[in-house]
């Protein structure tokens, strides 16, 4: 029997999924970058939770990305990946020495810098898998820092609609 939690998980992946494919890839900025939002759901999960479980639902929205984005894996990769090492990628950038996380316990700024290095690793997997070439470094650095910073403001709005901030 499914409990109310993984169903809540999965319609919560469902949104982001749909989100992501039906409206926020439709939209381009400057004519290539598109905003991404899915990764959310890795970094927004609670950390009380059951860690394989976690990973397990990570990967599963990096596949379906993959399926409906006909990538090949790219994404399943990338956010089972942050999903790893979401507690060290959280414990460096909040500066957190306890085994206590909370993300109402955090500044501002701390929450930022969480977000910002989540979403920066997210895109350098994704967009470094995707051109796999070290000839063109430049380019994907330059993508990742683009699509980084529009998925930020898109994630600092979906934080802000959701609250996440105050809930998580």
């Amino acid at each position: 029997m499914i409990s109310r939690t993984i169903f809540t998980d999965i319609l919560i992946m469902a949104f982001l999924v749909s989100l992501q494919f039906f409206v926020l890839n439709r939209i381009v900025i400057f004519g290539k970058y598109t905003p991404v939002l899915y990764p959310v759901f890795v970094m927004f999960y609670p950390f009380f939770r059951n860690k394989f479980q976690f990973l397990a639902l990570s990967f599963l929205i990096g596949l379906v990305m993959d399926t409906f984005m006909n990538t090949g894996g790219i994404n399943a990769f990338a956010t089972t990946l942050i999903a790893y090492f979401r507690t060290l990628i959280f414990r460096t950038s909040t500066d957190t020495s306890t085994d206590f996380f909370s993300f109402q316990s955090l500044q501002w700024s701390q929450f930022l810098l969480f977000l910002l290095s989540s979403i920066f690793l997210h895109q350098l997997l994704v967009q470094y898998i995707e051109f796999f070439k070290f000839s063109r470094i430049f380019e994907i650095l330059l993508n990742v820092l683009v699509t980084t910073g529009i998925s930020f403001i898109f994630i600092i709005i979906y934080a802000l609609i959701f609250k996440i901030k105050q809930k998580v």
